[in-house]
């Protein structure tokens, strides 16, 4: 019998953000999102795997380098390129997306179970490779705690009735679920966001998070416990991996035993630490530790 594994297991895309303001050159950061929660759980100091694919370019080099850097195992297909995003940032800094993307994940197998398995964004709704990414999902379930971000791509989804089935599909599988405020408003128009939280409980989950930009986030859980945080009000360099920073403590305060209100207030600072520098940076332990401090 094989020991677990003390990584979590974060499976998804990364992608080469081409970030372009006017005025300004062209700069290449690291990104896609599940990329950028296995880094933020790798910096706030818990073991990571990320299972993705990457091409053997200089953008594929620059993510795994910076991926590395933090301690981050990568566990990547070769494919021909490696996906980029070209990121227009508006005068608030928030970013949109064209994206130049593939997801052709192949089945996997792994020897034992993770600590915890995290997926999210293009690679889990995405052909052929979401095949691969739910067969491998289930078979873990169970052993495995899972978490989910729908991190929703409007250009990527297609059909929004399908993209709903397979985005609920995911939530079902799911312990954790983060979402967007944005994202929920996208997969179910005029729904609240705490109706639509509700909704997803309803299909299995014990914790459903919702963050709502600046004004702070909400989490539900299936015993009926509501949390609430605010917003921390830092200078906005951009929004960039803002929402992954928040993924990424969110669970590491979980795993700590953290109850549901330091688990918010924990995310919601890593999220404001990320957005006050440019790209996905999101914060060190040492980071988050001092800024928690700072803020009593």
């Amino acid at each position: 019998m094989t020991s677990p594994d003390s990584h979590v297991l974060v499976i998804g895309e990364c992608v080469a953000d081409i970030v372009r303001t006017d005025g300004a050159p062209d700069t290449v950061h690291p990104g896609g999102s599940p990329a950028n929660v296995a880094y933020g759980l790798a910096r706030l100091g818990r073991p990571a795997t990320l299972l993705t694919q990457l091409g053997d370019d200089a953008n594929g080099r620059l993510i795994r380098a910076h991926l590395e850097s933090a301690g981050v195992v990568v566990r990547a297909a070769e494919v021909e390129r490696t996906p980029s995003a070209v990121v227009r940032l508006d005068g608030q800094g928030r970013a949109r997306y064209t994206f130049d993307i593939g997801w052709t994940l192949p089945p996997t197998e792994l020897r034992a179970a993770p600590a915890a398995i995290h997926l999210g964004s293009i690679a889990a709704v995405t052909d052929p490779g979401a095949a691969a990414v739910l067969d491998l999902v289930e078979r873990w379930r169970g052993r495995a705690p899972v978490s989910y971000d729908p991190n929703v791509r409007p250009a990527l989804m297609g059909e929004r009735a399908q993209a709903v089935r397979r985005v609920e599909r995911c939530v079902a599988l799911s312990d954790v679920v983060k979402a967007s405020d944005e994202d929920l408003a996208w997969l179910y128009p005029g729904e609240s966001a705490e109706a639509v939280a509700h909704r997803w409980l309803a299909l299995g989950p014990a914790v459903v998070a919702v963050t709502l930009g600046a004004d702070g986030a909400f989490a539900l859980t299936a015993e009926g416990v509501r949390a609430r945080a605010e917003a921390v009000r830092v200078p906005v360099a951009d929004t960039v991996g803002a929402g992954d920073s928040f993924t990424a403590a969110f669970l590491s305060a979980r795993a700590a035993g953290a109850g549901l209100p330091d688990c918010l207030t924990q995310a919601v600072t890593a999220a404001a630490l990320t957005v006050s520098r440019p790209g996905s940076n999101p914060p060190s332990a040492a980071e988050l530790t001092a800024a928690l401090a700072q803020a009593g």
